[in-house]
């Protein structure tokens, strides 16, 4: 990629997000030798269940902020998003419904934009479950792990 990430995220006309504090006792983020693990993250203004109160369109906005979210924490740990070397596997819950399973098409809107912001290295492993509730009522959160330069 010709283009850095840091540069491809304002060439989208993005910014990133504060930081959000943690819900608990842990951190936003953790090393292991080249390897950033990122916690949890879920996205404010992006609650409800999907099948129910949101649609896939809401679902799929509210995983793009959640990903925001996890490219604030990762320019946190790293001082800038061109250290990413490629995003190895990312997990995205969803709060749905018992009979909602449209989950990957909700957690593209995380693919798509790790995609937009680092090229094929954003190419990654994925899991998309859903699950009856998250922590806030987050509609969406996802998490994780990085290789890094």
């Amino acid at each position: 990629m010709s283009v850095t990430p840091e540069a491809r995220l304002e060439e989208l006309g993005l910014v990133l997000p504060p930081l959000r504090r943690p819900a608990g006792h842990y951190r936003g983020w953790t090393t292991a030798g080249d390897v950033l693990h990122l916690a949890g993250q879920g996205a404010d203004g992006h609650t409800g269940r999907l099948g129910a109160d949101l649609g896939v369109e809401q679902g799929y906005a509210a995983a793009r902020a959640c990903a925001l979210n996890l490219l604030a924490q990762t320019r946190d740990a790293l001082g800038s998003l061109d250290r990413v070397a490629q995003v190895l596997v990312l997990r995205g819950f969803v709060a749905c419904t018992d009979d909602f399973v449209d989950q990957p098409a909700v957690v593209d809107g995380a693919s798509d934009l790790l995609a937009a912001v680092f090229g094929e290295r954003g190419e990654h492993a994925r899991t998309a479950i859903g699950v009856r509730a998250l922590p806030k009522g987050f509609a969406v959160e996802l998490d994780a792990m990085l290789r890094v330069r």
